[in-house]
């Protein structure tokens, strides 16, 4: 049953409860809505009280203007109010960014898992362009809605030119273009990539990074590095996964560790 947390703006912030046992919020990650976490959710929910949750300006959650981090930090905050005061945290891609970041900003966060948080550190692209986030916030002002979501596939995730046109008329694309405009939120969580080295460093929250062991090896690279910049983390690689998420592989590795 659809539930909502007031954040910190009054923003109201949707989400699902299910199961019985520990808390575990999910943030997902850029163009997502709770639906893709909500397998997980399932797989998960016979040994923890999960909530899965909208991020603001998707799904059934609200939006208030001006965006910053520190609002989706709030609205975090205001989901572990809900889970009774401390959480356990799953992250998922940008949402994993976002993740480290509220545990950095010192939420109650009592472990937090990270699946695949998208950073640079091998040099293998450039890092993203400073002039990203205008761009998209002009293509959404136009109402150029699928020229900001193939931008966003094309320059931040690097998908080929030739298999964004092939998804065009897929089933799923006009729900990526109802979303577009929190693409420039996932941006600005994410910045140019660069790896928070520093912020990284004072966490110590105990946390988990998973990665497929079939993802690129700029993701698999930077799962090795965020591992190792924090106090106390530890790495797991999925046998034949990749970037998207196996709901039975995925909750093998988070009841182990959030049973630890």
């Amino acid at each position: 049953m659809m539930r909502t947390a007031t954040s910190a703006d009054g923003t109201a912030i949707a989400f699902d409860q299910l199961g019985a046992g520990p808390p575990l919020i999910m943030v997902v990650g850029a163009f997502n809505t709770r639906t893709t976490t909500a397998p997980l959710a399932a797989a998960l929910k016979e040994r923890f009280t999960i909530f899965n949750y909208d991020r603001r300006g998707r799904g059934d959650s609200g939006d208030t203007a001006p965006y910053a981090v520190e609002r989706e930090i709030e609205d975090l905050d205001a989901l572990i109010a809900e889970a009774g005061g401390s959480s356990a945290v799953f992250g998922y891609s940008s949402g994993a960014t976002l993740a480290l970041k509220a545990a950095a900003y010192g939420l109650a966060i009592s472990k937090l898992a990270l699946y695949e948080p998208p950073f640079l550190v091998d040099g293998s692209r450039p890092p993203l362009s400073a002039e990203l986030p205008e761009r998209l916030a002009e293509l959404i002002s136009a109402g150029r809605r699928g020229d900001a979501v193939e931008l966003y596939q094309t320059k931040v995730i690097g998908m080929p030119e030739d298999v964004v046109a092939q998804m065009r008329h897929a089933p799923f694309r006009p729900g990526l273009e109802a979303i577009a405009h929190t693409l420039i939120y996932d941006l600005t969580i994410i910045g140019d990539l660069t790896l928070p080295t520093e912020l990284i460093a004072s966490i110590a929250t105990p946390t988990l990074v998973i990665e497929g062991e079939k993802s690129p090896p700029m993701i698999r690279n930077a799962a090795r590095a965020v591992a190792e910049a924090l106090p106390d983390g530890r790495r797991s690689t999925l046998a034949d996964q990749t970037h998207d998420i196996s709901p039975d592989a995925t909750a093998a590795v988070l009841e182990d560790f959030l049973s630890s």
